[in-house]
């Protein structure tokens, strides 16, 4: 199934709506005594579970990463046929799903042909190749084969229009096999079962095209998470930098990881505790204090407020 990269782009935008603001501290209410986990006890955001999701990903495609390798090398290494090579010289180096459908369309030509010589009748112009559907399929290179299926068609109800008149119109394909067992003809018998099985494989191309393109899409996202998480990681760096430099008696490390998991699921709540109450993120290190007057002074609990009040200051000035 194909990915809409609409909704991924959304997803990726709401992420970052909710994710921190680096450039600025707004002032927006919240409840200052929320209580919060340590970083220890806290369970994995979102955010978190979609990273796990990526390299667990990883790991289990290691084969088809092989795989897409050898397919790499064999798509952008070899060099492609000169156009005035032969037909075989393409159909030589197509995937297993194009092998097949050329193959069909070989055996559908070979018939149509045949029918058409034995009536006396011109052979209709199908210029379906192997060229058209290398290296791979894709959809937008149909028109020709839909040009010769039609064609082919109206060559054999010219050859044969007794027989083709007793198959029902619109036949499905178990119907058109099902006539074909039937008929004496040979040619038109193989002409009817190539035909179908050109429908077949060709719905066979159409699906490993869609794998392809979901495959793809699922590697941009994966990326785009992948991207996203290194850019949080340096901004909290940065963050934890400038807070350690103050020196301030507090965890700076607990402090901004807990800011950034709130913030993905209240940035404004988050953003005020932030700024009024830092503390609520992670506790004041009393024992950290300075005594004053010359150590004769211990810190109380006021001093931890007091402390509390100038970290919350710094940070909403505070431009990583």
């Amino acid at each position: 199934m194909a990915l809409n990269s609409n909704d991924i782009s959304e997803e990726l935008s709401a992420m970052l709506d909710a994710d921190f603001n680096a450039d600025s501290f707004e002032s927006i209410a919240a409840e200052p005594n929320q209580p919060l986990p340590s970083p220890e006890q806290e369970e994995k955001d979102e955010f978190d579970l979609l990273l796990d999701e990526f390299i667990n990903s990883q790991l289990k495609d290691v084969e088809d990463e092989q795989e897409e390798l050898a397919a790499s090398i064999k798509d952008d290494s070899r060099p492609l046929p000169e156009p005035d090579q032969p037909e075989d010289e393409f159909a030589r180096e197509l995937y297993p799903e194009e092998r097949q459908l050329y193959e069909a369309f070989v055996n559908f030509r070979k018939a149509v042909y045949a029918l058409a010589d034995n009536a006396k009748l011109d052979r209709p112009e199908l210029r379906f190749s192997a060229r058209e559907i290398y290296r791979r399929y894709r959809p937008s290179r149909d028109t020709s084969l839909n040009d010769d299926i039609y064609n082919a068609w109206t060559l054999m109800l010219a050859a044969q229009p007794v027989r083709l008149s007793n198959l029902p119109p619109k036949a499905t394909d178990e119907q058109i096999l099902e006539y074909a067992e039937k008929t004496s003809d040979e040619n038109l018998q193989m002409a009817l079962i190539s035909y179908v099985e050109i429908l077949i494989e060709l719905e066979g191309c159409e699906i490993a095209y869609n794998m392809r393109k979901a495959k793809s899409e699922r590697r941009k996202i994966e990326k785009a998470i992948y991207e996203e998480h290194k850019h949080r990681q340096e901004r909290m760096k940065a963050y934890i930098e400038a807070i350690k430099k103050q020196d301030f008696p507090i965890d700076a490390e607990r402090l901004v990881t807990n800011y950034f998991k709130t913030a993905k699921k209240d940035p404004e709540g988050a953003q005020k505790m932030l700024e009024n109450n830092p503390a609520t993120f992670a506790p004041i290190q009393i024992d950290k204090l300075r005594p004053r007057f010359f150590g004769m002074i211990k810190p109380k609990p006021e001093d931890g407020i007091r402390i509390n009040k100038e970290i919350g200051k710094f940070l909403k000035n505070l431009k990583a």
